[in-house]
């Protein structure tokens, strides 16, 4: 992967081209459960997501995360069995009709990804005081967050499927991944190419939920005031661009 130092996308010749592909993998990123190919992932591409995950911003530039990469089946089939326990416990926190709902849904493809990846969090790794976090001790988690997007951002440039599995005990995964104390496990995902990227996100095709108005969601100044006629021209324009990156998909 060769970037040369003097690349600037907003300066260059085709930066509306780079512009596009940036928004277009922002707007088609999905969370993959049921379409994992059984494909190899290379491992210079590999390489590519990890790097990008990498290069993430981190408060205080503490670099927290680390990745776990999981091939073998035997260790697998046990994150899959510690999520069937966790999945069964979380249905029956849902009332009777949506629990119906939730037990058809798939969430997950452990088995199926050719690759499953932990991406955690090492919470002492810069020291007792970090810049950044002396007055907010989660800002590692959320940096570490920031490295899982990265990631989830360069496999969908790479055509490649990630899922995202959240259904567990965290003291499940410790003792099946062999985490020391400190290493808190942050996001396990399902990685692979697959047979296809859907236009929609699973749940939303699913009737689970819809995606909400980004203009109810933005306010001025102070919480829950959206403004007056010095937002309206913003507003209208979040209204057509949550139009546009829906059409984008559908073309």
């Amino acid at each position: 992967m060769k970037i040369e130092a003097h690349d600037s996308p907003a300066g260059s010749d085709n930066a509306a081209a780079i512009r596009a592909a940036v928004y277009q993998t922002i707007f088609s990123r999905r969370d993959v459960r049921g379409q994992f190919l059984s494909d190899p992932i290379p491992d210079a591409a590999l390489s590519r997501l990890l790097t990008a995950a990498h290069f993430a911003p981190s408060v205080g530039f503490m670099q927290p995360w680390s990745f776990l990469l999981v091939r073998d089946p035997a260790v697998k089939r046990r994150i899959h069995d510690a999520f069937l326990h966790a999945n069964a416990e979380a249905a029956l926190l849902f009332e009777e009709e949506r629990r119906d709902q939730y037990r058809q849904l798939r969430l997950q493809g452990i088995l199926e990804a050719p690759l499953n990846l932990c991406v955690t969090c090492d919470r002492d790794r810069a020291g007792p005081v970090v810049l950044g976090r002396t007055h907010n001790k989660a800002m590692d988690l959320y940096s570490t967050v920031c490295a899982v997007q990265n990631l989830w951002l360069a496999a969908r440039a790479e055509g490649i499927g990630v899922g995202w599995v959240s259904i567990f005990r965290a003291s499940a995964l410790r003792e099946i991944l062999q985490l020391p104390p400190r290493i808190v496990p942050v996001a396990y995902l399902c990685v692979g190419y697959v047979s296809q990227f859907n236009d929609r996100p699973d749940l939303e095709a699913a009737g689970w939920r819809e995606r909400l108005p980004l203009e109810q969601l933005v306010y001025l100044d102070r919480w829950g005031d959206v403004g007056d006629e010095a937002t309206a021209g913003l507003r209208e324009n979040l209204r057509r661009d949550q139009r546009e990156a829906t059409l984008l998909l559908t073309r």
